[in-house]
């Protein structure tokens, strides 16, 4: 049981560190809620290599505690609408057995945008936001297949090694 809790802390603050590193790298779009998803390789690396169960903690507390650190209230919104949408259909896809984990992370990083553009339509109540859906499909998908074969590469070279 402690090698397990050493492992979820270690992955937590990976993941914070990684957000962390990603807020300080711009993006010149001029488009809100485009970004790398670096947090989501060490997420793709507890899905492949630890479980599902461990791998939504981490992504969930990961997007809690960022909030609460460097973000607000909405932040935390956008991020946990974005990162349950993109989880369950990463772990859909993965438990398919169809798709690797470039395709999988890939679908990843569309449906995180997705999921934020939806919580965008509620908060603000007006699907103009709407607009900004092809620039986050494209971005999402790039992203996704970047961090997918960065995650993959990982979980090839050492993904034996942090098994429970």
């Amino acid at each position: 049981m402690k090698r397990k809790t050493a492992y979820m802390g270690l992955f937590l603050a990976l993941a914070l560190i990684c957000g962390y590193v990603e807020m300080l790298i711009p993006i010149p779009l001029g488009i809100p809620g485009v970004k790398l998803g670096l947090t989501n390789i060490v997420v793709l690396i507890m899905l492949y290599s630890i479980g599902v169960k461990e791998a939504f903690a981490i992504s969930v507390l990961r997007i809690l505690l960022s909030g609460f650190l460097f973000g607000n209230a909405f932040s935390i919104l956008y991020s946990l609408s974005g990162g349950i949408l993109s989880f369950a259909v990463m772990l859909l896809l993965k438990k398919s057995g169809r798709l690797g984990c470039i395709s999988v992370s890939t679908a990843g990083g569309i449906f995180h945008n997705i999921g934020q553009l939806g919580m965008a339509v509620l908060i603000v109540g007006n699907t103009a936001v709407l607009y900004y859906c092809p620039v986050l499909l494209v971005s999402g998908a790039l992203t996704g297949l970047l961090i997918g074969v960065l995650a993959q590469e990982i979980i090839l070279r050492i993904g034996d090694r942090i098994r429970f």
